[in-house]
């Protein structure tokens, strides 16, 4: 009896997990969430391409709209160049370099926020609103949820930049780190497709 009490006490609370993969649990749930959103992105795309087609050859957007290409140009530059900041940053702190991660993930920070910053006060200047029309709506749709997704991705940021100021990471547990570029690589990717199509096509 006592043998048997003793091991129930050792084995107390559910068994480790079974993990046949040689992807990390919490990375493969992050690309999982990932493909849901590319899903969501598509449904998107989905009724961009519809309306255009409905459209037919006319002017896109029709006149006298205009999308404001170059400001988008140049926060497409900004928002890739924040990709290769938060890519420094993991680097960083997988060989141990501190003061690497802190200054990447403060770069990284302050390039997504100019982005978000310079999306809004593209809204405000823009020149029509989403009630305009279906290129308005549609518009306002797809760079709206990115937006959005930018903004969830700065506060993943700023919660990561903080633990890496309070010392939390380190060369052999950072995938603190990962898992949040990984999220931001996707919203810049994300971005990308939205400008080629929404601005150049």
């Amino acid at each position: 009896m006592a043998v048997h009490a003793e091991t129930l006490d050792h084995h107390h609370g559910p068994p480790p997990a079974h993990q046949s993969s040689r992807v990390d649990s919490r990375v493969l749930g992050m690309f999982l969430f990932i493909a849901s959103e590319v899903m969501l992105f598509g449904a998107f795309f989905t009724a961009y391409f519809f309306i255009r087609i409905v459209n037919g050859a006319a002017e896109w957007p029709p006149h006298p709209y205009e999308f404001p290409k170059f400001v988008a140009f140049v926060n497409t530059c900004i928002l890739v160049s924040s990709s290769f900041t938060v890519h420094w940053a993991l680097h960083s702190i997988r060989h141990n370099r501190r003061s690497g991660l802190q200054a990447g993930m403060v770069l990284t920070f302050l390039l997504g926020l100019t982005f978000l910053i310079t999306q809004i006060v593209e809204y405000a200047r823009i020149g029509f609103a989403p009630h305009t029309g279906a290129f308005a709506s549609v518009f306002f749709c797809l760079t709206g949820l990115h937006g959005a997704h930018v903004f969830v991705g700065l506060t993943i940021l700023l919660f990561m930049t903080i633990r890496s100021f309070r010392g939390h990471f380190s060369a052999e547990a950072h995938h603190g780190v990962e898992i949040g570029g990984i999220y931001w690589h996707f919203v810049d990717v994300m971005w990308i497709v939205v400008y080629v199509t929404v601005y150049i096509l």
